[in-house]
């Protein structure tokens, strides 16, 4: 039977995007684009389009992007490559009359600006890489010698004016940190003070001195145990938050909002939760040491020894400036672990694994910065007789 459809076997639609190679009157080379530059128009321009670039052999290829109503990942793509065609010719290129939206685009994925290339980069010698990795650690202990002295100068001026923290804001950072710690703290001063007591237990028994494990336990919390673990502890849970949450707000331009509106992002958001930290790290580190003597007891307890023997035996052990000297060292360690914390934070760069990053290296430099204050204390105290 004989076709009775007249319709078109193919139906041709107006084209999506429109193109057009000219030279300019400086002897540039211009590349208008206008419509929607998408993956279906992309496909079709992308040799076109390269292949314009690469015969003019121009020492400057302008892309006129004023008329583009649209443009996704597969248009940008094709933007990039164009940059890069005229970065490997060492050519200059320009973007010029982007809508807002591809001009905030561009300017996070420009290969030339970014420094992109398709050649690795050589490897650095032995030497080098050594220096390097030394700029860098003098570079980050420059910025948080920089750091930890604004927080003080903060500090200074808040105990001058109270009235200029926001102290609704440090409470709530305070129940963070120390309240809703207060689990794993008796779970790790806990196991801490038993396995402590029992391990020196098990070794003083072949002399009968099972006793003077209490004298090894309090002092072993009282002056080193209980603010280290604290201080590591409060490097896990809070000094990660705290860069994670400053290092959100820092990839979202929320701190950027803070200093076009006129307000310190050091003042509204590291003060508040260095102060939550320094005031609740010695009461943490307090209920740390109880819950590891409490710990020694259980294990002394099991040995046959009466509560009250143990009880007096600490006491005799320990005094008051053993006490005051942990909670001194606490209060430095915690101030160190709330300070890097905030500092990467404030360091985050951009990208999608920038705050997970930042998190890593608050914790990594939090537990070396807790080592590094923990012996200077230890020789200090020594040479003080404390």
């Amino acid at each position: 039977m004989p076709r009775t459809d007249t319709a078109p076997e193919c139906e041709q639609r107006p084209p999506s995007i429109r193109f057009e190679a000219r030279r300019s009157e400086a002897g540039e080379l211009v590349l208008s684009f206008a419509g929607r530059l998408d993956a279906a128009s992309t496909a079709d321009l992308w040799r076109r389009a390269l292949s314009e670039a690469a015969g003019a052999s121009a020492r400057r290829l302008v892309v006129d992007a004023s008329g583009l109503g649209y443009c996704d990942g597969a248009g940008l793509a094709l933007l990039a490559e164009l940059a890069r065609a005229q970065a490997r010719r060492e050519a200059d290129f320009e973007l010029r009359g982007a809508p807002r939206d591809l001009e905030r685009l561009w300017s996070r994925f420009d290969p030339v600006r970014a420094g992109l290339s398709e050649r690795a980069p050589a490897r650095p010698s032995p030497v080098e890489a050594a220096g390097l990795a030394l700029a860098r650690v003098l570079t980050d202990l420059r910025q948080l010698v920089g750091f930890v002295g604004t927080i003080c100068d903060l500090l200074v001026r808040t105990l001058l004016r109270p009235r200029s923290l926001r102290w609704r804001d440090a409470l709530v950072v305070a129940g963070k940190v120390g309240a809703d710690a207060l689990p794993i703290l008796f779970v790790v001063g806990f196991l801490l003070g038993l396995v402590l007591a029992f391990e020196s237990a098990t070794l003083m028994k072949r002399f009968g001195a099972e006793i003077f494990v209490a004298n090894l336990v309090g002092v072993s919390l009282l002056r080193e145990l209980g603010p280290l673990m604290t201080a590591i502890i409060l490097a896990g849970r809070s000094g990660s938050a705290f860069a994670a949450e400053i290092g959100t707000m820092k990839v979202n331009e929320e701190l950027d909002a803070l200093s076009t509106m006129g307000l310190d992002p050091s003042r509204f958001l590291v003060l508040p939760r260095v102060v939550a930290a320094v005031v609740m790290t010695p009461l943490m580190s307090l209920f740390t040491i109880l819950a590891g003597l409490i710990g020694g007891a259980v294990v002394l307890i099991s040995f046959g020894f009466p509560l009250i023997a143990y009880v007096n035996q600490v006491q005799s052990a320990v005094d008051l400036s053993d006490l005051l000297g942990g909670l001194l060292k606490s209060l430095a360690l915690g101030t160190l672990v709330a300070g890097i914390g905030c500092l990467r934070g404030m360091q985050t760069a951009s990208g999608a694994t920038a705050v997970g990053d930042s998190t890593t290296r608050a914790v990594v430099s939090g537990i070396v910065l807790i080592a590094v204050a923990d012996g200077v204390f230890s020789v200090l105290y020594y040479y003080l007789g404390i």
